[in-house]
């Protein structure tokens, strides 16, 4: 702990190890790291796949590093349904921070998770806060529609769209549109870039969000490094929003309310499945097949009984 807490890379990367794979002591390890998180400005980064997410990090980092910022970075990749295994090719297109010691870069398989993080992401965020990082940014898995775990994360969310790939606000507003801090167009130096700014402004036009916030509208070509200091000047500009508006705090424990109700839901399935056994669930799951039983009953049996043994201790 006093060695992530000093920023030793070394201890950084096993404690992180550690978490991702839940190993048995990484919860004391997490209760101990705890009290030096809170520090670190925490922003999200999501869109479609080829929308450039793992340029444009690449290139923030960058910008956050010439302020003499220290940067950690969370890289989230879809594990495969069939393998099991990730390719985790954004510390490849990361590849020139690796000398830099201000900038600490970890890939993340999702592990079957849904909504854009692996399960232990927001853990990994925790570990990399206590190690003293300025900023943190974690660039999600890209899946489209139901990607939104993230604005339970982050302190700023920044939507990423592309031109002419398919990425029309109409088709896509009813998933990850709604989380947008921050929009950005990138690889705007193409044929369509003003049309989707238009559907963007459009869009905003319609409804106006709880928090009176009108997410700004940045255009980069992160390939080439243009935009970059405006996207940095557009997340401040919320930042200090939120700052001034009262309403960090209250976003922080709203956030932290929805992350209990997730780590409540994974704990107490966890324990079911300690109870219940590997091969238990593989003959409730024969007999639910083959008609024997049906699920919703054998779901209140188990609950029940989980209620039953732990009023017994």
């Amino acid at each position: 702990m006093e060695r992530v807490a000093s920023g030793d890379v070394r201890a950084l990367a096993r404690a992180i190890t550690l978490v991702e794979n839940r190993a048995p002591e990484s919860l004391e390890l997490l209760k101990a790291l705890f009290p030096e998180t809170g520090r670190a400005q925490v922003i999200g980064l999501t869109g479609s796949p080829g929308a450039g997410k793992s340029t444009l990090v690449d290139q923030l980092a960058r910008e956050y590093r010439k302020r003499q910022k220290t940067v950690g970075i969370v890289a989230v990749d879809p594990t495969s349904p069939y393998s099991g295994g990730a390719i985790l090719g954004d510390r490849i297109r990361m590849g020139s921070h690796y000398a830099d010691p201000g900038i600490y870069i970890r890939s993340m398989a999702t592990r079957g998770s849904l909504g854009g993080l692996a399960r232990t992401t927001a853990d990994v965020t925790s570990v990399l806060d206590a190690s003293g990082r300025d900023v943190i940014l974690i660039e999600t898995v890209g899946v489209g529609q139901d990607e939104v775990d993230i604005v339970r994360l982050a302190e700023v969310t920044v939507v990423i769209l592309v031109p002419g790939m398919g990425d029309d606000v109409q088709t896509i507003k009813a998933g990850i549109m709604e989380i947008a801090d921050v929009f950005v167009i990138n690889k705007s130096d193409r044929d369509g870039a003003e049309r989707v700014e238009r559907e963007i402004r459009a869009m905003q036009s319609l409804a106006t969000r709880s928090d009176n916030w009108t997410p700004p509208i940045v255009k980069t070509v992160a390939s080439a490094g243009e935009g970059i200091a405006e996207l940095s000047a557009a997340i401040s500009s919320y930042q200090d929003f939120l700052a001034k508006s009262g309403l960090a705090h209250r976003k922080r424990v709203e956030n932290w309310r929805e992350r209990l109700v997730e780590m409540l839901r994974d704990a107490v399935l966890q324990r079911v499945l300690r109870e219940q056994g590997e091969e238990t669930l593989a003959r409730y799951a024969a007999e639910i097949a083959d008609h024997k039983r049906d699920p919703y009953s054998l779901i209140e049996e188990i609950v029940g009984s989980s209620e039953k043994a732990n009023a017994l201790r």
